[in-house]
C-alpha cells in the first residue's frame, strides 16, 4: 500500500460536506489545496493563551468578530442564519442589544487576548445600520492594537446599507483608516426587483434600490477591495445561465471577487421554524449548480480553476475568469462547525452585546470570558 499523500492527508480531516462526488472530481482538477484548520499534532498551527484564568488552545489562523447587534437588521432575508433556533433554547444574539459600556468591556476583552494572532471579522446584523456605533467600533478596535490581539486580517461582511445613507463617505473613509482588507457586499441576485424579493430590504432603505445600490458599490470599490456575495436559492441564482449573468453585472459593479454560497447544511440541533423550513425549501445544491456550470461550455469556458480551500466547517472552490474575476463557490456544514466547537478547541471568537465572549455563535454557550461577571467580583 503507497504512503497517503499530503493532499490526501489534509482532504482527510476535511468537514464532512467536502466529501462530495463534486469535490472528488475537483481534486484531481486544481494544483493547490490550502487547509485553514489545523491537525490535532500541528503544533505550530496552535496558540496557547490563557483566558479568564483557564489555559485554551486556539487554532491558527482564527477570527474574532464584535457581534453587531445595535438595532433590528435593515433587511429581513428569509434564509438569515440569524433567524435559526436552536432546540436547546436560550437568548438570541440577534435579540440581544449592547448597554452604555459596551465599547468599554469590549475594550477589556480585546486586552484579555493580547499577543494573540487573529483577524477581525466584522458581522452579525448589519454593522453599518448606526453609523456612529460602527465608527465607535472600528476606533475601538483600532486602539487595541497596540495593546491586544495580533493582527492579520481585517473584513467587514455587510448590505451595505449605511454606505447609501447620509454618513456613507464618513464609513467609507473610516474603513480606509481602519486598514480594512476587504469589503464581503451582499447582493444575491443581479435583478434589483428579484433581489428584493430576497432580501426585503425595509421601505426606507436606499440601498435596495438597483441604481442606489450599483453606484454605492463602484464607489467602494474605488476605495476598497470589494467581494460580491450572492445565495444560492430557488428563484434567486439557481441556473448556469444565472452564474454567467451574475458574474457580468459583479465585474459593471466593480467587484474584483464574487462568493457564490449555498446555504449551509444544519444538524438536527435547530428548531423547525419558518428560517429552517425555508432553507429546506428553497436550496439549490452548489454541487449540482457547479457541476452544471463545469460541464457548460458557454459558461465555464474561460474559467481557471485555482484551488480548493478547506475550513473548519467549510470548504470552497476558487476559479478565476479570463476577465481576471476572482470567484468562489461555498459550502458550509454546521454540523462539523458544532463537532470541533465540542472538542474544547478554540475556532471561532465572538464577542456579544452582553458582555461574553464566546468560542461560538451562541451567547451563554462555550463562554470564555463574561465582563458581567468580571465586573461583580471587582465591586464585590
Amino acid at each position: 500500500m503507497r504512503p497517503a499523500t499530503s493532499f490526501e492527508i489534509a482532504l482527510a480531516d476535511l468537514p464532512r460536506s467536502a466529501g462530495s462526488p463534486l469535490f472528488e472530481r475537483l481534486r484531481t482538477s486544481v494544483s493547490q489545496v490550502t487547509r485553514r484548520t489545523p491537525l490535532a499534532h500541528e503544533a505550530a498551527r496552535w496558540h496557547t493563551h490563557t483566558i479568564g484564568g483557564v489555559e485554551r488552545r486556539l487554532a491558527q489562523p482564527i477570527t474574532f468578530t464584535p457581534y453587531a447587534s445595535v438595532r433590528p437588521c435593515s433587511a429581513r432575508c428569509s434564509f438569515c442564519s440569524e433567524n435559526l433556533r436552536k432546540t436547546q433554547g436560550g437568548t438570541p444574539a440577534s435579540r440581544l442589544r449592547p448597554a452604555p459600556d459596551y465599547f468599554d468591556g469590549l475594550a477589556h476583552v480585546l486586552r484579555a487576548l493580547r499577543g494573540v494572532p487573529l483577524s477581525w471579522s466584522l458581522s452579525g446584523l448589519e454593522t453599518s445600520d448606526d453609523a456612529d456605533w460602527m465608527r465607535q467600533l472600528l476606533q475601538t478596535l483600532t486602539a487595541s492594537e497596540s495593546d491586544g490581539p495580533t493582527i492579520e486580517d481585517r473584513v467587514l461582511y455587510t448590505n451595505g446599507a449605511g454606505f447609501a445613507a447620509p454618513q456613507g463617505e464618513m464609513l467609507q473613509r473610516a474603513l480606509q483608516g481602519f486598514g480594512l482588507s476587504w469589503l464581503e457586499l451582499s447582493r444575491h441576485h443581479h435583478d434589483g426587483a428579484t433581489n428584493q424579493a430576497i432580501m426585503r430590504f425595509r421601505p426606507e432603505v436606499a440601498i435596495g434600490d438597483q441604481a442606489v445600490f450599483e453606484r454605492t458599490a463602484r464607489q467602494l470599490a474605488d476605495a476598497i477591495a470589494l467581494r460580491l456575495v450572492c445565495i444560492l436559492q430557488r428563484g434567486g441564482v439557481a441556473q448556469p445561465q444565472d452564474v454567467a449573468a451574475y458574474l457580468a453585472w459583479a465585474r459593471q459593479c466593480g467587484a474584483g471577487t464574487v462568493v457564490f454560497r449555498e446555504f449551509s447544511r444544519l444538524d438536527d440541533g435547530y428548531r423547525d421554524n419558518a428560517t429552517a423550513r425555508y432553507l429546506r425549501a428553497e436550496r439549490v445544491s452548489m454541487d449540482a449548480l457547479l457541476t452544471a456550470c463545469l460541464d457548460d461550455p458557454e459558461v465555464s469556458r474561460t474559467w481557471s480553476l485555482e484551488g480548493l480551500t478547506e475550513g473548519y466547517y467549510f470548504w470552497n472552490l476558487r476559479l478565476r475568469t479570463a476577465s481576471g474575476l476572482n470567484v468562489v463557490f461555498e459550502s458550509a456544514d454546521y454540523g462539523a462547525m458544532h463537532e470541533r466547537h465540542a472538542t474544547g478547541d478554540i475556532y471561532k471568537l465572538v464577542y456579544f452585546a452582553n458582555g461574553q465572549l464566546c468560542a461560538g455563535w451562541e451567547p451563554g454557550h462555550d463562554v470564555l470570558l463574561d465582563i458581567r461577571s468580571e465586573q461583580v467580583l471587582a465591586h464585590g
